[in-house]
C-alpha cells in the first residue's frame, strides 16, 4: 500500500466524532469527500492549490478518487444497476478481445493518467495490443476505447467535460451507456473531438468501429 499523506483525526483533535470522512491534508490541495469539496485551508490555514498527477500518486489505496482539473474528487459507490451493466458489457468485450488476442480489457477502479491535471477511472476500457506499453501499475496514457455507464450524479459530466478531455487525450472511441434511456451512443474521435457515430435505443445492435465485429444487442443488455 502507498504511504498515506492523509491522517485521520484523533480523538483529541477536536473534530466532531460523527465527522469521520474528514482527514487532515498534509501536502495535497483541495479534497472532495462524498461530493463535498474540502480545501486544504480547512485544516492547515494555508492557501489552496491545484493538485497534479504526482500528488495523486501519493494517495493511499482506498475509495475511488479521480483528479479532475487539479481537484481530487471522491463519489459514492455506483448503484447495482450500474455495476450490473458494467459487468455485462465488460464480460462481452473481454471475451471478444481475448479470443482474438486483440489487447486488454480493464474495469474500474483503475487510474488512467491522461494529463498532469486529469486522472480518471473509466468504467470500462479497451487497450489494443499495439498500446500495451501504457499499462504499468496504473494506465499511463489514453485507452483505445472507453465505456462510461451514466449515473444520476455523473451524467452531465460524462456527457460534457469528461468527454472533451477523453477526446483531447486521444481516446479513439467513446461509448456512453444510459440506463434511463436504455440507449448507447458510440462516438468517434475526429481531430481530438468526438463526433456521434450512432445512437441506439431500446432495441437493435450497437457496433464498434475500432473493434471490427464487436457488437451488443441493446434489448438483451438492458433486460439482463
Amino acid at each position: 500500500m502507498k504511504e498515506s499523506s492523509l491522517n485521520p483525526p484523533t480523538e483529541n483533535s477536536g473534530t466532531n466524532a460523527q465527522d469521520t470522512t474528514h482527514y487532515r491534508v498534509d501536502t495535497l490541495g483541495p479534497i472532495c469527500y462524498d461530493d463535498m469539496k474540502i480545501p486544504v485551508d480547512t485544516f492547515m490555514g494555508t492557501e489552496t492549490r491545484s493538485n497534479t498527477a504526482t500528488d495523486f500518486e501519493k494517495l493511499p489505496e482506498g475509495p475511488p478518487c479521480q483528479l479532475i482539473d487539479g481537484e481530487l474528487l471522491m463519489t459514492p459507490s455506483p448503484s447495482y444497476e450500474h455495476q450490473n451493466l458494467v459487468l455485462e458489457i465488460a464480460t462481452s468485450l473481454r471475451e471478444f478481445v481475448r479470443t482474438r488476442n486483440l489487447g486488454s480489457v480493464v474495469t474500474a477502479p483503475m487510474d488512467v493518467y491522461l494529463t498532469e491535471s486529469y486522472v480518471y477511472q473509466p468504467d470500462i476500457m479497451f487497450i489494443s495490443s499495439e498500446r500495451q506499453h501504457i499499462i504499468h501499475e496504473k494506465i499511463k496514457g489514453a485507452p483505445d476505447i472507453i465505456v462510461e455507464v451514466l449515473s444520476p450524479s455523473n451524467a452531465s459530466y460524462d456527457l460534457g467535460h469528461k468527454k472533451e478531455v477523453y477526446g483531447q487525450s486521444g481516446v479513439k472511441e467513446y461509448w456512453i451507456v444510459d440506463p434511463v434511456e436504455k440507449s448507447i451512443e458510440v462516438c468517434l474521435n475526429r481531430e481530438h473531438e468526438f463526433a456521434l457515430r450512432e445512437k441506439t435505443q431500446n432495441e437493435g445492435v450497437v457496433r464498434s468501429s475500432i473493434l471490427t465485429g464487436f457488437s451488443l444487442q441493446i434489448g438483451e443488455l438492458f433486460s439482463s
